[in-house]
């Protein structure tokens, strides 16, 4: 049966959301209101996804020069109008946020969040001094943990984070995001990032261009620590590396190597632990490299 042809308003619709620099992304409009309300919505230039799943990293598109906010926080737009943050692996949802573009009335954006499934992983054979520290390397640990975090808190101008993401390293994925972790039957906290398992000395190279903003070869939990900033406040981290090649302050590119997998600090076998964050808030790699496919 020949399909009848697509009307006018859903031809403007495609269009238009052919043109934006954003893959799987459609406008929120408020329920009820209707597909003529969804296009309105596009042709004033704000686009943000209508849902979004836990640990997901999201980037919207507004006007150039338009004032975002999200929780408190102002999102800053690049020049070409993209804005990014960070939904947490226990966030419930909806997201709210707050458009005011330099010309016309103020818009809000709300978001549905797709609750996610968190199964058990048991880590056995990690050293029980990093499972239960005693006083004096908890100190530590605290002092490395907020020279991290602190690193962290940086909003750059890089633009890396609207790139399509690489995998830095190919190999089996050994530990998922979010997953809740029990070492030797001690309760953790639920795995920060994306573990890939390979042989000590795998070149890793950056999923995505930015700066180096923090870079220890030795730090008590995650061994060699590299973090990079990709921008406006997402950044990645490269745990128990063998070696750094890459110094802070550095500006990368995508798919330069800036590492070496190890196994050093908590560590039971050679592997890359990736993780990434928005701030302080973690997200979850594998959604950031589907996100580019």
């Amino acid at each position: 049966m020949r399909r009848s042809p697509p009307c006018a308003a859903a031809r403007i619709a495609l269009a238009l959301l052919a043109v934006l620099p954003l893959a799987g992304i459609r406008v929120w409009a408020q329920a009820g209101t209707g597909a003529t309300a969804a296009i309105r919505e596009t042709a004033a230039g704000v686009v943000f996804p209508a849902s979004v799943p836990q640990g997901a990293m999201v980037i919207g598109k507004v006007p150039a020069g338009s004032t975002v906010t999200y929780r408190g926080r102002a999102l800053r737009p690049t020049r070409y109008g993209s804005v990014v943050f960070g939904v947490g692996r226990d966030e419930p949802g909806p997201l709210e946020l707050a458009v005011q573009p330099p010309t016309g009335p103020a818009q809000s954006v709300r978001i549905a969040v797709t609750p996610r499934a968190w199964p058990l992983e048991h880590v056995r054979g990690a050293p029980p001094a990093t499972v239960n520290p005693p006083p004096a390397l908890a100190r530590r640990i605290a002092q490395e943990q907020a020279r991290v975090a602190a690193a962290r808190a940086r909003d750059g101008d890089e633009t890396g984070f609207a790139e399509a993401f690489q995998w830095p390293l190919q190999g089996r994925i050994s530990g998922r995001f979010g997953n809740q972790r029990i070492y030797d039957g001690t309760p953790g906290s639920p795995h920060s990032g994306m573990d890939i398992a390979a042989p000590a000395g795998t070149p890793v190279r950056a999923p995505a261009s930015g700066v180096v903003t923090f870079a220890a070869p030795d730090l008590y939990l995650t061994g060699g620590t590299l973090l990079l900033d990709h921008g406006r406040g997402i950044s990645s981290n490269f745990l128990h590396l063998s070696r750094i090649d890459v110094q802070v302050g550095e500006a990368v590119r995508q798919g330069q190597v800036i590492g070496a997998v190890g196994a050093t600090g908590r560590a039971t076998g050679p592997h890359l632990h990736w993780g990434m964050n928005w701030f302080d808030t973690r997200i979850d790699p594998l959604l950031v490299l589907e996100r580019g496919r």
